[in-house]
């Protein structure tokens, strides 16, 4: 993936902040290869279960017979429920169907190769036998027993590491704990400075002291944390050598990886580390009436977009009371470990993808010393059977699908600066087929281009364009090839077009709008300006835009850019560009 300005300056954060803070954390410092070599298990990992628990699971995104609006886990928050009323969901909190072993081979199966549970969320409950406290799972439940000691040794058993959630900042229950909007409730009132020394950071020893090998503290919602107060955390870290910590701490420490949370950045970015944390649902912690899945195939895709870009993924599980996981969570989990057993080498220990785009799919790589691995993840199974790598220039010593327990070599050839790769007419698998490429020598891959058809138009996909904004994405949730999350009037789409018929083309439009609003196409000296009408927010449209002029051969760029007077979102999927006229000019 293509090195940006943002990049650039998250490697020298990287480097400014994290380096000197970790792995000791104590005044310790480490080079970039001693710090490669620690986050080396995490970097290979690519996918991780998330598990956010706790006594909110109890009511169950209820209160007082009605149902609370936002995350199951910030109930106490959305209904403002007072301390002592909250403590009713902890006296019947009861998980007799909890059972770890099976919660740990779930993630297993699944292809997960880490679990980060939530030690204690931000109604300052704890899931452990805490001494500084009787707000914890041991003291204030009938259950009476200490949920991580038997999770961590379930782990431990099936070889996937451990990592803490830990809201340090924000705390509901105990005076002086932080509350994202303030306090609702007299109770919490205090010293925050007294909590964290009474409270927070004693929890952090206990977590750290007790439970065996912690891979991962993970951070969050730093709600009032000062870097003074932040960085006494730090020294803690000490006494699980290793460690790796997230970008939540606050005061300015940045961690070792970022943290996009429910989204998918638009592209990858081998510079900087991240993890995205995302549900199967809509909230972490379990709702009663949250029914909206997302599907296997919505799921997987995920995971190959993120693996693609050089990313983790943290799927998220959110337990009911009992200590079950709901059904749907778990078939999901076991369609993940089924496409996992076929094609969990094109995941795990690869790196991002050499290429900014391709028009069915993405890729991940494997280099050793003595080869390169390219797997293809292809989400758009080609009709007629020719697949399509563009730019790839290397000699492919052999080709295959995964799908295939014989390996069958796969005919290939290059041509017409592209690799075409011979494939069953039908896709093994619907979801994502995976084609594995063995290759000779340096990758040898030429700029990415969209190339004119063979009647001279061009087909300008969303998945092939270059976004260049702090929140434009592709929309994975409802179409691979759809751009959205379009607000900032500042984002900007591009793509770069290899132009050997050039001439008068008509540029026309696949999108749908909630609002009417208008952006401007822009090609050389030729800037269109184009009025979208309101679509309906489910339907996508087709509009003709205009003509442009593109005078000669070679390499130009379309942008679409929008007007930043009165801009509002639209979701585009694709233009086209259709000749109206070849230039006669050589």
């Amino acid at each position: 993936m293509k090195a940006t300005a943002r990049s650039l300056a998250a490697l020298m954060t990287v480097l400014i902040f994290a380096a000197p803070q970790l792995p000791a954390a104590a005044g310790g410092s480490e080079s970039l290869a001693e710090r490669a070599q620690r986050l080396a298990w995490w970097r290979g990992a690519r996918f991780g279960m998330f598990v956010v628990w706790g006594a909110y699971a109890v009511p169950a995104g209820e209160y007082k017979g009605s149902p609370v609006s936002g995350g199951g886990e910030w109930i106490m928050n959305c209904a403002k429920i007072p301390v002592a009323d909250y403590k009713q969901f902890a006296a019947q909190f009861n998980p007799t169907n909890y059972h770890p072993e099976q919660l740990v081979l779930l993630a297993k199966n699944a292809g997960m190769k880490y679990l980060v549970v939530t030690a204690k969320h931000h109604d300052g409950f704890a899931l452990f036998d805490s001494k500084v406290t009787d707000w914890d799972m041991v003291d204030a439940t009938p259950y009476g027993k200490d949920l991580l000691t038997p999770l961590a040794e379930a782990c431990r058993t099936q070889g996937l590491k451990l990592g803490f959630y830990y809201s340090q900042a924000q705390d509901w229950h105990h005076p002086g704990g932080a509350a994202a909007g303030g306090h609702w409730d007299k109770a919490q009132d205090g010293s925050m400075d007294e909590y964290l020394t009474t409270v927070a950071m004693p929890q952090v020893r206990e977590l750290l002291a007790h439970y065996g090998p912690v891979s991962v503290f993970w951070w969050v919602t730093p709600v009032d944390m000062t870097e003074a107060r932040a960085r006494q955390f730090l020294p803690l870290l000490a006494a699980q050598p290793g460690i790796i910590i997230n970008n939540r701490l606050g005061g300015g420490v940045a961690g070792d990886f970022d943290t996009p949370e429910q989204r998918i950045p638009p592209t990858g970015d081998s510079l900087c580390d991240w993890e995205t944390c995302m549900t199967i649902n809509d909230t972490w912690g379990f709702k009663r009436d949250d029914t909206n899945w997302k599907s296997a195939q919505t799921l997987i895709r995920n995971l190959v977009d993120i693996a693609s870009k050089g990313g983790n993924y943290l799927l998220n599980i959110g337990p009911a009371g009992d200590g079950s996981v709901p059904a749907a969570s778990i078939e999901r989990l076991k369609d993940i470990g089924a496409w996992m057993a076929v094609n969990g080498e094109a995941i795990h220990d690869t790196t991002a993808s050499p290429f900014e785009s391709l028009p069915w799919g993405r890729c991940t790589k494997r280099v050793t010393t003595n080869e390169t691995i390219l797997y293809l993840h292809v989400f758009s199974w080609p009709v007629g059977g020719l697949l399509c790598v563009p730019d790839l220039m290397n000699k492919v010593n052999a080709a295959w699908l995964l799908a295939d327990p014989e390996r069958k070599p796969l005919k290939t050839q290059n041509a017409a600066a592209r690799l075409v790769i011979n494939v069953p007419v039908t896709a093994p698998d619907p979801v994502c087929s995976v084609v594995a490429l063995r290759l000779s020598g340096m990758l040898d891959i030429r700029q990415n281009l969209v190339r004119q058809n063979d009647d001279g138009s061009f087909s300008l996909l969303g998945s092939s364009a270059i976004l260049d904004g702090q929140e434009i994405c592709y929309e994975v949730e409802r179409d691979y090839n759809a751009i959205g999350s379009w607000k900032n009037a500042e984002d900007l789409v591009s793509w770069k077009l290899d132009i050997t018929r050039p001439g008068i083309f008509e540029v026309t439009a696949n999108l749908a709008a909630t609002e009417k609003t208008s952006f401007q196409v822009i090609m050389g000296n030729t800037q269109l300006t184009c009025v979208v009408p309101k679509t309906d927010s489910a339907a996508f449209r087709t509009l003709k835009l205009g003509a442009v002029m593109i005078p000669k051969k070679g390499v130009a760029t379309l942008s679409v850019k929008p007007v930043q007077m009165g801009w509002r979102p639209v979701t585009l999927r694709s233009l086209s560009l259709s000749p109206v006229a070849f230039s006669t000019t050589p």
